[in-house]
């Protein structure tokens, strides 16, 4: 069989590995929308590298829209196969996806809307809602240890990959040649001790594994120390003012932080001011995390207990209407707004960023991974100027970085959880979904503990197993 890396390829984005079999069945692991430089993006998302109709089934890792942004466009192209993802990431999608439509057909009409003011050609969506529509008509969903055969001669297993609601790792195993062969993909593995979530489960050992890499390299800070760090940031704003704006994947992130100011909250530790959660969708997607209940950790069951709703208090507010959220910008007053998306890349952050970043009262928080070329990659280096809908704008808030909210596991989690593995099976490692200096990191590390054929593919390398 054969695997080829069509995304995620020495970047942190655009999740999408293809898995050819002998008997000429085609499986897609991930289906990831790419984000960063415009050109670049444009390019990448346009074009799959393969034919769609070819694609017999999806396995999908999880709901994030860099794994599965481009399931719309998939099936725009003609794939009409299943998609296999856990039942949280089942719900999560349909939302998700028919909101990624609706943002990129509201984006593309601002977008225009200033092209055509200086003469320039409109642009086109990726896709349309009726797109997000169709697909999720293929969508089947699958238990966590529950095998399944979503092809002739495959079985698949998911597992808990602790990194946001339903998120999985997988194990591949497949039947050819008289042999058994089994690959695993780990998905996004999650940042063990993190609230809300069960940490990442042992996957199953396998002969090659594709690795996420992240944050080689890195060490984060105890997620014990985020809602102390979040409630300082939160006060120093308020003293002088200012709102914060926290932009935040409005699935797993948003809800880690509305939790923790409801902890703060409470405990007569939160400042007497409103929190807005401006995004149609996380608010949504809290009404699927408290669907979802088996997903929780222990320590958020026995908080229940005492206060059954840990994502609402008086002072929150759901925001949905497009006016009320234009109004958060007109009020001159201390508050708290978290808004999606956490890379700053589309939908309402942009505005509240464009609106507030002049304000040296205010507070910027960025709370996860960026990758290269984005907006929050640019907020998070502290540059003088950024550029939001093409338009330069001074950056002078107080830009705060807070990796304990990282929803990936740092290089320690990363090589405790392929420790678990058999390394004498295993046969290589290839390392995605991470920047190429974090890569070689992780690769490094790898090495030094004694494992064999670490790999760093690149965009379009085909590897035979």
């Amino acid at each position: 069989m054969k695997l080829t890396f069509w995304g995620a390829a020495q970047t942190v984005t655009g999740s999408k590995h293809l898995l050819e079999l002998d008997n000429g069945k085609r499986l897609l692991l991930d289906c990831g929308l790419f984000q960063g430089r415009r050109d670049e993006s444009a390019e990448k998302n346009s074009n799959f590298g393969f034919d769609a109709t070819t694609i017999d089934a999806v396995l999908l890792s999880h709901s994030h829209i860099d794994h599965a942004g481009l399931l719309p466009k998939l099936w725009r192209e003609g794939f009409r196969g299943e998609v296999y993802t856990t039942h949280a990431s089942y719900d999560l999608c349909s939302i998700m996806l028919r909101d990624s439509a609706h943002i990129q057909e509201k984006d593309v009409d601002f977008v225009n809307k200033l092209r055509r003011r200086k003469g320039k050609p409109p642009v086109e969506p990726l896709y349309v809602m009726e797109d997000a529509d169709g697909i999720m008509e293929q969508f089947i969903g699958v238990s966590y240890n529950h095998k399944f055969s979503p092809v002739e001669g495959v079985t698949v297993e998911y597992r808990d990959a602790g990194h946001i609601l339903g998120s999985a790792s997988m194990v591949v195993t497949v039947q050819e040649g008289g042999k058994t062969k089994k690959l695993g993909f780990t998905g996004d593995i999650g940042n063990p001790g993190r609230p809300i979530l069960r940490d990442p489960a042992k996957m199953e050992d396998c002969d090659w594994l594709i690795c996420e890499s992240t944050y080689g390299g890195e060490t984060h800070d105890p997620p014990s120390k985020s809602k102390a760090a979040l409630e300082e940031v939160i006060k120093r704003t308020y003293e002088r003012g200012g709102k914060v704006i926290i932009p935040a994947f409005a699935v797993g992130r948003t809800q880690e932080l509305v939790y923790a100011m409801d902890q703060l909250e409470n405990e007569g530790r939160l400042p007497s001011l409103p929190v807005n959660v401006d995004s149609p969708l996380a608010v949504n997607a809290t009404g699927i995390f408290i669907a979802h209940p088996e997903c929780y950790d222990a320590d958020l069951r026995e908080y229940m207990r005492t206060d059954p709703n840990p994502f609402g208090w008086s002072r929150l507010h759901y925001i949905r209407d497009v006016a009320d959220s234009k109004a958060l910008n007109v009020e001159d007053k201390s508050m708290v707004i978290i808004s999606a998306s956490g890379m700053c890349e589309a939908g309402r952050i942009l505005h509240h960023l464009r609106n507030n970043i002049e304000d040296r009262r205010n507070t910027v928080m960025m709370v996860g991974y960026c990758a290269e070329h984005t907006l929050g990659r640019r907020i998070i280096e502290k540059r003088s100027h950024v550029r939001i809908f093409g338009e330069k704008h001074p950056l002078k808030a107080e830009v705060v970085v807070m990796n304990s909210y990282s929803a990936h596991a740092d290089e320690p989690g990363l090589l405790d959880f392929v420790g678990k593995l058999d390394r004498e099976r295993l046969q290589n490692i290839f390392l995605v979904h991470g920047d190429p200096k974090r890569q070689k990191k992780l690769k490094a590390a790898l090495t030094t503990e004694g494992y064999r054929g670490v790999v760093i593919p690149h965009h379009g390398e085909s590897v035979q197993l």
